[in-house]
C-alpha cells in the first residue's frame, strides 16, 4: 500500500478488534484495514476475532442479498491472504465464515437493517437496574436504540452497548 492510499484512522468502529499496527507511520486497526477491502468485493465485514497474536485470525462476513456460501468464503479468504501477506500481518490460520443466525450487531447500520427482529443485548452500564435485555428492535434515532422489552419501550444509547446479537428464528 503506498502512502497516497494510507488510511487516516478516522474510520470509527464501535467495538471489535483494535490491534493496532502501523501503515505509513500511522496507527490502524485490523478492522480498518480489512473493511474497505471486503466492502469493495461486495461484502460486509461483521467482526474479527484473533487468538493470541500470530495464531488464528477469524473473519466474519455477510452480504445483503442472500446467505454466505462456501464460494464467498473462499474468495474472501484468497483475497485476504494476499492482502495480509503484503501488509506483513502475522497469523498462522485464517478462517472466513458467516456470522451465523445469532449475528452480532456492532454498528448503527446493523440495528437499522434488522429493525423488527429480536435481539439479546448486554449493556456496559445498567439501565433500570439491569444490564441484560431481550426484545424487539424498534428504531434508532440520534444514536439511541429503542428496544421493546416485554412491552416496555427502552431508550438505549448505542455507546452503552457492550454486546448485541440477533435471536435466531427457528
Amino acid at each position: 500500500m503506498s502512502c497516497n492510499s494510507c488510511y487516516n484512522g478516522k474510520h470509527g468502529f464501535e467495538g471489535g478488534l483494535v490491534s493496532p499496527f502501523f501503515i505509513c507511520g500511522e496507527t490502524m486497526s485490523l478492522f480498518e484495514l480489512l473493511e474497505p477491502t471486503i466492502a469493495g468485493m461486495g461484502y460486509e465485514l461483521v467482526d474479527i476475532e484473533q487468538s493470541a497474536p500470530g495464531r488464528l485470525l477469524r473473519v466474519f462476513i455477510d452480504k445483503k442479498e442472500g446467505s454466505i456460501t462456501l464460494d464467498d468464503c473462499v474468495a474472501i479468504s484468497n483475497h485476504l491472504s494476499q492482502l495480509l501477506a503484503v501488509e506483513n500481518i502475522d497469523y498462522n490460520r485464517l478462517e472466513v465464515s458467516s456470522p451465523g443466525l445469532d449475528r452480532p450487531l456492532k454498528k448503527k447500520a446493523d440495528f437499522v437493517r434488522y429493525m423488527g427482529e429480536s435481539a439479546r443485548i448486554r449493556l456496559r452500564i445498567a439501565l433500570q437496574g439491569q444490564r441484560n435485555f431481550v426484545g424487539t428492535l424498534v428504531e434508532v434515532n440520534d444514536d439511541v436504540l429503542t428496544l421493546n422489552a416485554d412491552g416496555k419501550l427502552l431508550q438505549i444509547e448505542l455507546r452503552n452497548l457492550e454486546k448485541a446479537r440477533l435471536i435466531p428464528k427457528l
